[in-house]
């Protein structure tokens, strides 16, 4: 019983959040109400016992990806309002779009309760006390392995390429020299002037 109001308590919470996510006038709520998607979702994934993927909701998508559109939105100075000026030109196309991934919903749903596959092979399964994060770990760290380091290595040369290509020389760009800074005496940053009555100030 409890399982079941979570479960729609949660649901309900993603379902409204997710519109309120695009019907928001404001980017920073839109934002704010993706984050609000992200953990009733985690909390549907909990219920399923899927508490790994609950927990990279929580961390990866809240505290990296979440938080980073929320940084951008507000510290980029985008004209949202010419952004809503071509909303009518592609409106078409995004009536198309709901329409297709509305129709694969459908027919996925349609596919999942046609049967034909035993439920018990649906779900992978699990060994005898061992959690869900553990088994996950296991596979991972086994069968999976140099897939996994793969992967790492690309997030790494990726990682090097941005560093790359953000730290380049670039001309016309006043670099900030640290040792001069500390160098840099009071009387070297500062100039004490006693102008005379309505003479002012020598720039």
């Amino acid at each position: 019983m409890i399982q079941t109001i979570a479960f729609y308590l949660f649901a309900t919470l993603v379902i409204a959040s997710a519109v309120l996510t695009i019907l928001a006038r404001n980017p920073v709520h839109s934002v704010l109400w993706l984050i609000l998607a992200f953990f009733n979702a985690a909390g549907l994934m909990i219920l399923v016992g899927a508490e790994f993927i609950a927990m990279l909701l929580v961390i990866v998508y809240v505290g990296a990806v979440a938080v980073l559109f929320l940084f951008v939105v507000m510290m980029l100075d985008i004209d949202f309002a010419e952004l809503r000026a071509g909303f009518a030109q592609y409106l078409p196309f995004g009536v198309l779009l709901v329409i297709v991934l509305a129709a694969e919903m459908i027919f996925a749903v349609g596919a999942w309760q046609a049967g034909g596959i035993d439920m018990a092979t649906r779900i992978a399964p699990t060994p005898e006390g061992v959690s869900n994060i553990e088994a996950l770990g296991t596979l991972i760290y086994t069968r999976y392995l140099y897939i996994f380091e793969g992967a790492g290595l690309v997030l790494l040369v990726a990682l090097i390429g941005a560093i790359v290509l953000t730290h380049r020389v670039r001309g016309g760009v006043k670099a900030q020299n640290i040792v001069a800074q500390n160098k840099r005496r009071p009387e070297d940053a500062t100039r004490n002037v006693k102008p005379a009555v309505g003479q002012g100030v020598e720039l």
